[in-house]
């Protein structure tokens, strides 16, 4: 077979028949490929291992998932790896299969070599292999090709029941999920035929971008760095799709260097990515919505696996080292045009757009689309030009069990970890008017505008109206100190986004009368 030419050496306007003529694996090729793997799927199907992982009941195979680059229909030519998954009748809870996973892969490799079909063609053990969850890798091979197949094998309950829907799963299935803890990934392969229809059902020409980028991944960023903690194929081509969704609407026609490029420039700038997808998971549930808000806000790049609420597929890994390859990339052919220009690349956020809804005292609410990367500047503006605003804004928004924040106008959504729809409150004030926070002993909070040098009794009226709470009682505190109703907030030092705190006062015991 002749060697393929170098990526770095060929012209963008090339790249479709570098696709297509040395990455797009041959038909045959494929077939001997999955006929040897379908022998190791016969021999899982057919064997029942009985009295194994201190099990009573004889543990069955009830499906197996081809999954990875083989099973969502992006394999690349002669990278024979093929990822089976294995659903065992012995898992009935996500604790069940964290308790016997490591017993069953012993299992499984003990009864590989009992299974004559697969010691014909060459049968290696690798052993098993520590990951996210821990695999069992062997080797076969093939009678039409050359090199060995690698194949790895990962059990998983069969958290889906027998049919994958179409829709969303039914979201107890992910509480669940939440609720049986362990490390993130370790239950993903549970919801592996959503993750491979997540990308096999996609338009061809994607698929050849998808070979492209993970072609320029193994060659220029793996085999140059063996050693180093690189992320998974799976985070790079959710990457892609992400630019492919968000730079061409979903267009199935488009230029395959432009696309390049785009996923180039976006590892370039990997400390802003916050990709997720709600497609299989909403916020509706509010265990779901608090384990993905938990993990928006954490340390970018983020890009939360589409099928599993729990797993962020860019975290620990050296993302500086891709994005170092990246810009080396864009500085080769591949990324020229014939008249040795840059390819333009298409215009994609390093975030989706979020609905804000803006809440006002008084006012119905309403919603803004806002980029969590647009200055708070430009959200005020928004306002103005929506409500036609005349007063100076104040904006502030409040975490679940958090204090009030400001959001100042030089900072933005994403400077607080907001990558989610949410809900801000607006507040107008007039000179010299200023604003200060009232947070309840249950952690609300609410804003409100005061003149500082009025009477504390006048945000007591404010409060009664806005929440109902007498003014009679109420007791207001600002740093342990109890304010008093006809005393100005300037002589307790109270400055602007200040905190008080509101608490109800008891009511008196009538007096004690003796009989």
């Amino acid at each position: 077979m002749a060697l393929s030419p170098e990526l770095y050496g060929t012209p963008a306007s090339k790249l479709d028949s570098f696709v297509a003529q040395w990455l797009q694996p041959s038909r045959e090729w494929k077939e001997d490929v999955l006929e040897a793997v379908q022998t190791v799927e016969q021999f899982l199907r057919e064997e029942t291992f009985q009295g194994e992982c201190g099990l009573d009941q004889g543990v069955q195979v009830l499906k197996t998932v081809k999954v990875g680059s083989f099973g969502n229909g992006t394999v690349l030519r002669s990278n024979a790896e093929v990822e089976l998954v294995v659903f065992l009748s012995c898992f009935r809870s996500f604790q069940q299969e964290a308790k016997h996973h490591e017993a069953v892969l012993r299992m499984i490799w003990k009864k590989l070599w009992t299974c004559q079909d697969l010691l014909a063609l060459g049968l290696e053990v690798l052993g098993l292999t520590q990951g996210v969850p821990d695999a069992l890798v062997f080797t076969i091979q093939t009678r039409g090709t050359a090199e060995p197949v690698t194949v790895t094998i990962v059990p998983a309950y069969r958290a889906l029941g027998p049919s994958v829907p179409k829709s969303q799963p039914h979201p107890e299935i992910y509480v669940s999920l939440i609720r049986a803890g362990g490390y993130p990934g370790n239950f993903s392969p549970s919801f592996c035929e959503l993750q491979r229809n997540f990308v096999k059902h996609r338009p061809t020409k994607l698929k050849s971008l998808l070979r492209l980028v993970k072609h320029w991944y193994l060659q220029y960023v793996k085999a140059k760095c063996p050693r180093a903690m690189l992320p998974p194929l799976y985070a790079l081509e959710l990457l892609t799709i992400y630019a492919w969704e968000m730079g061409t609407l979903e267009d199935e026609s488009f230029r395959l260097d432009e696309g390049f490029t785009t996923v180039m420039e976006l590892l370039q700038d990997y400390e802003l990515l916050c990709i997720y997808w709600t497609k299989h998971y909403t916020f509706q549930n509010p265990v779901i919505e608090d384990c993905v808000r938990k993990l928006l806000q954490k340390d970018r790049p983020i890009i939360l696996d589409p099928a599993d609420p729990t797993r962020n597929v860019a975290e620990g890994y050296r993302w500086d080292i891709v994005a170092q390859r990246a810009n080396q990339c864009l500085k080769q052919d591949c990324c020229y045009d014939n008249r040795e220009n840059p390819v333009t690349s298409w215009d994609v956020k390093k975030a989706r757009d979020i609905q804000v809804t803006v809440e006002q005292w008084g006012y119905p609410d309403f919603c803004l689309m806002v980029n969590p990367y647009e200055p708070i500047k430009k959200v005020k503006e928004k306002i103005r030009r929506s409500q036609g605003c005349s007063g100076l804004q104040r904006l502030s928004f409040q975490k679940p069990n958090g204090k009030r924040q400001l959001l100042g106008s030089r900072s933005s959504l994403a400077d607080f970890g907001i990558f989610s729809n949410t809900r801000i409150c607006l507040l107008e004030t007039i000179t010299p008017e200023i604003q200060v926070f009232v947070t309840n002993l249950e952690g609300g909070s609410h804003a409100y505008a005061i003149d500082p040098n009025s009477f504390v009794l006048g945000l007591k009226q404010q409060i009664e109206d806005k929440q109902g709470i007498l003014r009679k009682q109420q007791q207001l505190e600002f740093r342990g100190q109890v304010l008093q109703d006809w005393s100005a907030f300037g002589s307790y030092g109270i400055e602007d986004s200040d905190t008080l705190l509101l608490s109800e006062k008891k009511a008196r015991k009538p007096p004690y009368l003796p009989h």
